[in-house]
């Protein structure tokens, strides 16, 4: 017999699932989600697919990821009453990727109650660092949100 999910596990689920929670972007570009909480959150996406006309990662790509990291920590953070929105995001690249997989590691910088920002750190498969970035959320009441 399994133990029932929380609620942040089951919002994680769905986010993170299969079934178009992480939206179609993040399909098409092949982020996987390893690890997801109000604490780090990891995922990883392959540079094949995601490159720029000279065989590198594309720095959009990056930041793709990075936003993704950061807004799903956010939106676990800010569960039940309220949602995610991003409002600022920067990425600095340090090094070109040409072939494998990226990880992103995504820490919290500040987890308050209308505001989260997340340093995330992109690397390569030999842990050399791709890219930093730095995300800042909003967090909105569920009633006051969009859609």
């Amino acid at each position: 017999m399994s133990t029932p999910l929380t609620d942040d596990e089951r919002l994680v689920a769905f986010i993170a699932g299969d079934e178009a929670g992480m939206g179609a972007l993040n399909q098409k570009m092949g982020v996987q989600i390893l690890e997801a909480s109000a604490a780090r959150v990891v995922a990883t996406m392959p540079v094949e697919g995601n490159t720029q006309p000279y065989g590198l990662l594309h720095g959009g790509a990056s930041v793709v990821l990075a936003e993704s990291l950061g807004s799903l920590g956010s939106a676990i953070h800010a569960h039940p009453d309220r949602i995610s929105v991003g409002v600022d995001i920067n990425a600095t690249h340090h090094r070109a990727a040409t072939s494998g997989r990226v990880t992103g590691v995504a820490t919290p910088l500040h987890l308050g109650r209308t505001m989260a920002s997340w340093e995330v750190v992109i690397t390569d498969e030999h842990e050399r660092r791709v890219c930093t970035c730095r995300i800042t959320c909003a967090l909105v009441p569920k009633d006051r949100a969009p859609g």
